[in-house]
């Protein structure tokens, strides 16, 4: 890839959308696309559309179409590309740093991909002198000779997933009833989830599969509530538990000088010691005002009603 440095403005080239390219990645949720629509109307389009040589757009298709809406101007910077994949492997790399792309999205981008690695593959297969000879034999002792094409290990590189898990995404894209696929683009399943799921699938009739996977979908949905329950309960419990061992603690103290200075002596605490637990001791009495003051808050209006009249 290499930028050419040539540029066109909307009014002097045509650009051509090929769905492959546009459909490449997930589309912009709602927001995302009224953010940038916004953006577009206040600022107009200071990024240039990326497209090859023959116009084909590479990056920039929400961007275009917004533009074309609203009848803004536009630049097109004209970059030179080896072929499409090389052209989709830039726009991915590119648009992975702006958006937050899963696993199971990734792994769909790849499924996309494939093809095209498929067809590179075979051409420099060919362009190595095939891979037979005439007798039939592999030409494994050939300068010019490849090593057999991993598909499943060049998509897992393409988007920067791990082999295993671009396998299982395979697995589920093959087999998977939709409604699996389904609550992995909702985010309801993790891939490993969907790809044991898809697994347990294959053992049920196929004109039950598709109630057998919905019903499995909830069951699962509804372990991940309890399991998130129970965290927030854990963790209301936990906090509970380090206030009360705070306060235990605090009511313990009398702070008086006798007692203060014991503490001292019998620590044996240097100079900047007492420095630093004068400091502590200040933020502390901070952290107890702040919940004095949030614990009146909480009180009811005619308690401290009461409390004022008194």
């Amino acid at each position: 890839m290499r930028n050419t440095g040539i540029e066109y403005g909307s009014g002097e080239r045509t650009p051509v959308v090929l769905p492959e390219m546009a459909q490449l990645l997930p589309p912009l949720t709602g927001e995302q696309l009224a953010a940038l629509e916004a953006d577009l109307l206040a600022n107009g389009c200071y990024s240039p559309i990326i497209v090859n040589e023959d116009m084909t757009v590479i990056d920039g298709h929400n961007r275009l179409e917004l533009c074309e809406k609203h009848g803004i101007p536009y630049k097109m910077a004209v970059f030179s590309f080896a072929d499409m994949l090389e052209a989709k492997q830039w726009a991915l790399d590119t648009q992975k740093g702006r958006r937050n792309l899963d696993k199971w999205e990734l792994g769909k981008i790849a499924l996309k991909l494939k093809p095209d690695l498929e067809a590179r593959a075979k051409a420099n297969q060919s362009a190595a002198g095939g891979d037979k000879s005439e007798q039939g034999a592999l030409l494994v002792n050939s300068p010019k000779a490849l090593l057999p094409v991993n598909t499943r290990k060049e998509m897992a590189q393409a988007v920067g997933i791990g082999e295993q898990t671009m396998g299982r995404v395979m697995q589920i894209d093959e087999h998977a009833p939709p409604a699996v696929k389904e609550a992995l683009d909702n985010g309801e399943l993790s891939i490993n989830q969907g790809y044991n799921l898809t697994k347990q699938l294959q053992v049920v009739p196929e004109d039950q599969r598709d109630e057998a996977a919905t019903q499995a979908i909830a069951l699962a949905q509804a372990k991940k509530e309890l399991r998130e329950l129970d965290a927030a309960a854990e963790h209301r419990g936990k906090v509970a538990r380090l206030f009360c061992k705070a306060f235990e603690h605090a009511v313990q103290l009398t702070p008086t000088e006798e007692n203060v200075r014991l503490w001292v002596e019998g620590t044996r605490m240097r100079t900047d010691e007492i420095e630093d637990s004068v400091k502590e001791a200040r933020e502390l009495a901070r952290v107890f005002a702040a919940i004095a003051d949030i614990l009146e808050r909480m009180l009811p209006i005619e308690v401290g009603a009461e409390e004022e009249t008194t």
